[in-house]
């Protein structure tokens, strides 16, 4: 892997890229098999309408679905083999690199500046932060990106069970995005993840007068290899870092905000505190 990889809005749009490609093949697999759409649709459980959205690279088709038309269509594991990368789409360009990496990653610790860290919202608070977003997304990107979440939060419970920490602002968890109801919920989450046995949760209180992570937010990727990557996340632009002098420069940065923040004891005090006040 080079030094850093950049992605942008840009790549793999709906409609493009994988997703293009995958609704060729499964097109090209269900005329070959002489099947017409709404036939085919009955088979699998989906619409003739659904289907032409899958095979035209406008709807992301979800995994149970790839396996099913796999079998149905004979394809002898050609539509299975594409399944990650098709999963991938239901992200925004710029983390699906990140998301990928995430997945097997041996460690994995996060600093948040803006929101809850996505490995640990809600479904509810993770509707309201995309329909938040700046330019507006349409309903079915948003829900994409809402039932891509519990996926991701599968690695909470991976076996072996990966090295997960979290550092987060204070005022990220007193900002009520969707309002009071949605963040009792988000609370309540995040202490439900913060008593997992290989899961810290810090939070960086405001009064802190020393802070060693003004620059913005980061993630920092260990992989089952050894290798370590740092994730570096900018308006519409990401980066991937793998050269270690770069990587152990984000690594210092967190050693220390982890040192600035309050212990993972106090921070699930403190989000009680918090849950008591909503």
């Amino acid at each position: 892997m080079s030094e850093e990889v950049r992605a942008t809005e840009g790549e793999f749009e709906v409609g493009t890229g994988m997703l293009a490609v995958f609704g060729r093949q499964l097109k090209l697999f269900r005329e070959r098999a002489g099947l017409d759409r709404a036939t085919f649709g009955s088979m699998v459980g989906y619409s003739a309408s659904t289907i032409a959205s899958f095979e035209q690279g406008r709807r992301i088709p979800p995994p149970k679905f790839i396996d099913q038309a796999d079998e149905v269509l004979g394809a002898g594991g050609v539509l299975s083999a594409g399944k990650e990368e098709v999963a991938r789409a239901q992200y925004p360009a710029f983390f699906r690199d990140a998301a990928r990496l995430e997945t097997k990653a041996a460690a994995l610790h996060v600093y948040a500046t803006k929101a809850v860290p996505g490995l640990l919202q809600t479904e509810d608070y993770a509707r309201a932060v995309f329909t938040m977003w700046r330019p507006l997304l349409d309903e079915e990107t948003i829900g994409q990106r809402v039932a891509a979440r519990p996926a991701r939060q599968e690695i909470f419970s991976r076996t072996p069970l990966p090295t997960i920490s979290f550092v987060i602002e204070e005022f990220v968890l007193r900002r009520p995005l969707g309002g009071w109801a949605v963040m009792r919920g988000q609370l309540e989450q995040l202490l439900l993840y913060g008593q997992r046995r290989n899961v810290e949760i810090q939070v960086m209180p405001i009064e802190r007068e020393e802070h060693a992570g003004l620059d913005g937010p980061f993630s920092l990727i260990e992989t089952q290899e050894g290798q370590r990557i740092a994730y570096v996340e900018a308006y519409k632009d990401s980066r991937l870092y793998t050269e270690r002098r770069s990587v152990r420069e984000i690594e210092e940065q967190y050693g220390i905000l982890r040192a600035q923040a309050l212990t993972p004891r106090e921070s699930l005090a403190l989000v009680e505190k918090l849950l008591g006040e909503v």
